[in-house]
């Protein structure tokens, strides 16, 4: 019976963990669209083709400033309408 609880909480402290790892690379993923998307801002407007920032990126780069992830998608499409490689989520 001894043996059965430490399993349990191990397993309880390990199912505890991986919420808090999930989080921890969407917020370096968002981090790092977020970053892309400004550098990709900021060399179109040297140039020629100037882009101006999206209200739905706005939104999103606000989301993930608050930690709240669910605009990654708004800026993983926004990358790709501008045809760049997505940064690695890992």
């Amino acid at each position: 019976m001894k043996m059965n609880s430490v399993y349990v909480i191990a397993g309880l402290a390990l199912a505890s963990a991986v919420p808090a790892l999930a989080q921890s690379n969407d917020a370096a993923y968002c981090n790092a669209l977020t970053s892309e998307y400004q550098r990709y801002l900021s060399t179109n407007a040297t140039g020629r083709h100037s882009h101006d920032q999206s209200a739905a990126a706005r939104i999103a780069i606000d989301k993930c400033k608050a930690n709240d992830y669910s605009g990654i998608p708004t800026l993983e499409q926004e990358l790709r309408n501008a045809k760049l490689e997505l940064p690695s989520r890992g």
